[in-house]
């Protein structure tokens, strides 16, 4: 099932290499296929990584989780090549065609450089901290799928300290791509970007005054979130839930991605501390975060790059939903039927003086859910919530 799921996410990247579907949302296809393969790493590879680990013996189909994990790593590293190749040689200069440009440093005129110096000191680099790499300071804990870079450093810092390599992580609250302001100074109406990866390592020299910056190379871990909880043996499946999501961000490394002009002895030093083996660095030809791409598809208004927007159909009249109900059976089909009528159903009840509980089983929900709002106004109504 592992090579099968990442058959699949060729399939998808196909959406992306298709010409006749709208720019943008081959854009989107793109990062769904990056983002697609994450999640891969952190569940199947994961698991995979597992059975290794325990000595577990081969699944159904007979392959030992090592010959497993090696084809894995060989298959998708096919799949990233696919990724950047449809990136750099069909989808950017096609958006190029259109005016809006992901710019790389090298095409970054003085003018943005002197904008971009400017934000990096007033917005990026507050927030930064770097770590030093050295027998004083052991290897920090890198989170799962953060941007970082490593930097390589020549001559002495501020306390008289001989520097060789520190690692900068870029916090989670930091935009990975920044919109370039036009001529004007109106940033919404420009269609340039920049990677937040580019502009790290573009002016990371400002970290380490006094320094010289020999190299600056981004790389991104992926680990294991598969969440392993025996309900048998916990007496509280709730916290015991939550202890395991709280450190799952620092599990077993599956995956190092890596700017591929990094030195070879330093991608082995990020493969020991991590514990991978050699087919499990991804050398990469840009920024190792692809998949955050995706932020163009909403900061740039082009309708006539996107599909057209999908209305669906209301099936019938909303008033009285326990009344339709009574009548018979009510199927919806999503996305095609509206899911209006669910929400209406679950605002009637929590408002209904007969209903007394609401019992449902929620899978996922958004920050700002209208499901929520009504369970939680059921619940101040007085109805037994469970959810």
């Amino acid at each position: 099932r592992e090579l099968g799921q990442l058959d699949f996410n060729f399939r998808v990247l196909a959406q992306a290499q298709d010409p006749a579907v709208p720019l943008l949302e081959r854009l989107r296809y793109l990062c769904i296929s990056c983002t697609n393969l994450d999640e891969f790493f952190e569940i199947r590879g994961g698991s995979v990584r597992h059975a290794i680990d325990f000595g577990l013996p081969a699944a159904a189909d007979g392959l030992a989780p090592s010959v497993l994990l090696g084809r894995i790593h060989d298959r998708a590293a096919e799949l990233v090549d696919a990724q950047y190749r449809c990136f750099y040689d069909e989808i950017r200069p096609a958006l190029w065609d259109q005016g809006i440009r992901l710019l790389q440093r090298e095409q970054w005129t003085p003018d943005q450089v002197a904008w971009l110096r400017a934000h990096f000191r007033d917005e990026i680099m507050p927030v930064l901290s770097p770590l030093a790499l050295d027998p004083a300071h052991p290897f920090p804990k890198i989170l799962n799928k953060s941007l970082n870079v490593v930097v390589l450093l020549e001559g002495r810092d501020a306390f008289g300290r001989e520097g060789h390599m520190a690692i900068v992580r870029a916090p989670r609250s930091l935009p990975r791509i920044i919109r370039l302001p036009d001529a004007d100074g109106d940033g919404d109406a420009c269609h340039d970007f920049v990677f937040l990866s580019s502009v790290l390592s573009a002016f990371v020299d400002e970290l380490f005054p006094g320094m010289k910056v020999k190299g600056a190379h981004q790389f991104r871990v992926t680990r294991n979130s598969e969440l392993i909880v025996d309900e048998d043996d916990v007496d509280n499946l709730a916290l015991a839930l939550r202890d395991e999501l709280l450190g799952r961000g620092y599990l077993r490394a599956v995956r190092l991605e890596i700017d591929e002009r990094c030195p070879p002895d330093v991608v082995r030093m990020l493969l020991d501390n991590f514990e991978l083996p050699q087919n499990a660095v991804y050398k990469i030809n840009g920024p190792v975060n692809l998949n955050r791409v995706v932020q163009v598809y909403d900061m740039v208004h082009r309708p006539d790059l996107k599909f057209r927007p999908f209305q669906p159909r209301m099936s019938r009249d909303l008033e009285g939903m326990f009344d339709a109900i009574r009548q018979g059976d009510v199927l919806l089909h999503h996305p095609y039927d509206a899911f209006a009528p669910v929400l209406e159903l679950i605002r009637q009840a929590a408002e209904d003086p007969n209903v007394l509980a609401i019992k449902q089983t929620l899978y996922r929900t958004g920050k700002d859910s209208p499901i929520v709002e009504h369970l939680i106004q059921a619940a101040r109504n007085g109805k037994d919530v469970t959810v």
